[in-house]
């Protein structure tokens, strides 16, 4: 232990109990009864490390990251600034991952880890992503998931707006094929009533360009079979737009401008969604009839896609200089 650090660091504490030889210690730096910090680890300013915690050598631990009771950090363990481990956390030495002593588990900007939940050493959780309390994380978790289980699943996003219920952070339900439609938040995205005519031989739903479809298609995909836990999309556009439309079964979409972020269920012929061009788009949570059509507006092409999130928002708020009211 490092007998003079409160003196020459002010407000960092170590209790007498705890062994602290870090490479780099921040200002602030917290470390509880009997937690042991390696040499050349590297703390940043204000990281909290409670009792019984080992650290070893080669750990990042970025500004204000806490780290709970009873949790063993092992080699290639990054988190950047405002990662939370809860307590009991296990990084796990298995999978394929694991076989690489090089294989880094990165907890990036404001990640938050539940209690007692277990990571597969290598894997990467994206920033303001939640992982639950005993959950089992095997493979890499996207921006801003909420994930679930064992192994883990992705549940929900934070702070999304849950546009079939009108409040946050409740269970998704459809949007109703009757009424008025709810406005969207994200981006220029926004939910169309799509015609419905019914009569002895069926039913019958249609659109037409310009009335109901902002462009004209020059391409069209469907999406099926997908496993009810399996995520798709994950990517914007630079310049194409695009019009869902489930036409059987339910699908979750979540679209995010880069300041607010929405989630629909879209569950009937009758209504379809119209995503803009720098709109982050995820769909989830398909039903296991689930039949998708999407209209694009131009024919495939690579170089449009934007698949890494903070490259999105980083383009995002280039073009718009201040949140929109």
């Amino acid at each position: 232990m490092r007998a003079d650090l409160s003196d020459s660091r002010g407000s960092t504490s170590v209790h007498p109990t705890a062994l602290l030889l870090a490479e780099e210690i921040g200002k602030g730096v917290h470390v509880a009864a009997f937690a042991q910090v390696m040499s050349g680890a590297r703390l940043g300013d204000g990281v909290d490390i409670g009792s019984h915690v080992v650290v070893e050598s080669d750990v990042v631990l970025g500004r204000s990251v806490r780290i709970g009771a009873g949790v063993y950090i092992c080699n290639g363990f990054r988190a950047d600034d405002d990662v939370q481990v809860g307590p009991g956390v296990a990084f796990a030495e298995h999978g394929l991952a694991a076989k690489s002593d090089s294989a880094v588990t990165h907890l990036k900007h404001g990640a938050i880890v539940g209690a007692n939940a277990t990571l597969t050493r290598g894997v990467s959780v994206g920033a303001r992503s939640v992982i639950a309390a005993g959950s089992v994380v095997t493979r890499d978790v996207p921006p801003n998931a909420i994930v679930d289980g064992n192994p883990a699943r992705i549940v929900g996003y934070v702070d999304t707006f849950n546009v079939g219920m009108g409040a946050q952070n409740t269970p998704t339900g459809a949007i109703a094929t009757t009424g008025e439609l709810p406005r969207l938040r994200a981006g220029n995205a926004r939910l169309v009533r799509l015609p419905r005519i019914v009569d002895l031989r069926g039913a019958l739903s249609f659109g037409e360009i310009g009335a109901h479809l902002p462009f004209h298609p020059k391409r069209f995909f469907t999406i099926y079979d997908v496993p009810g836990k399996e995520v798709r999309g994950e990517h914007a556009h630079r310049a194409l737009e695009q019009f869902l439309i489930c036409l059987k079964g339910s699908c979750a979409v979540v679209i995010d401008d880069g300041y607010e972020r929405d989630e629909v269920v879209l569950a009937s012929p009758e209504v379809g969604l119209y995503i803009p061009p720098m709109v982050w788009g995820i769909q989830y949570q398909y039903s296991s009839d689930a039949v998708m059509l999407v209209l694009a507006s131009d024919v495939y092409s690579a170089s449009d896609y934007i698949r890494n999130y903070e490259e999105f928002l980083a383009i995002a708020r280039r073009r718009v200089s201040s949140p929109r009211d």
